[in-house]
């Protein structure tokens, strides 16, 4: 989504390639540590690099039969141990905003 691409842009080269270096390997295996489930179908793509914490929020739509999308609705750089409750909160909305402009096409 928008702001998942504007939180990429933000970034430098290096940790944008170790992101998407992490969601080659999210694709591949079943690891906790990489991609994990949060609460209410939101899931948190999970990067560490340079000292940061790095954290790309999603949801899934399994609307279509042929293929399952992930869909990234924002990041941040996290700065405590749990996921703030307003960036899952955040990535809700975001999810409902695509399901309800998914529906209107």
């Amino acid at each position: 989504m928008e702001e998942a691409n504007e939180f990429l842009a933000g970034l430098d080269t290096k940790t944008i390639k170790k992101i998407f270096y992490n969601i080659e390997l999210a694709e591949q295996t079943n690891d906790p540590k990489l991609f994990k489930k949060l609460q209410n179908d939101i899931w948190e793509l999970r990067t560490k690099f340079g000292g940061l914490q790095i954290r790309l929020l999603a949801f899934w739509d399994k609307s279509n039969n042929k293929e399952t999308l992930v869909i990234a609705t924002h990041g941040f750089i996290k700065k405590v141990n749990k996921v703030p409750t307003k960036e899952i909160e955040r990535a809700e909305r975001l999810r409902d905003k695509y399901f309800n402009n998914k529906t209107k096409k």
